[in-house]
């Protein structure tokens, strides 16, 4: 089991979302690609952005950013 949850991941990149306006991630889909996403980079060398990642696998760190709001989604018009 993936934890955080993906509803609470949604719930943490749609924070900054102004009510009335469309969410930036409206699916399980979008947390799974940015995350993955993310993990690539992390293989390849870019530096984590989180503290205490030894031992931790490029996609756990991934989730971890995206749920301390340290990665941002973009929607297609950013």
């Amino acid at each position: 089991m993936l934890h955080p949850s993906y509803t609470d991941l949604m719930r943490v990149v749609n924070s900054e979302v102004d009510e009335g306006e469309a969410p930036v991630v409206s699916s399980r889909y979008s947390i799974v690609m940015a995350t993955s996403k993310r993990a690539r980079q992390i293989i390849a060398g870019d530096e984590t952005l989180i503290g205490n990642c030894r031992g931790k696998k490029p996609l756990s760190i991934a989730v971890e950013e995206l749920n301390q709001a340290q990665i941002k989604i973009l929607n297609n018009e950013e």
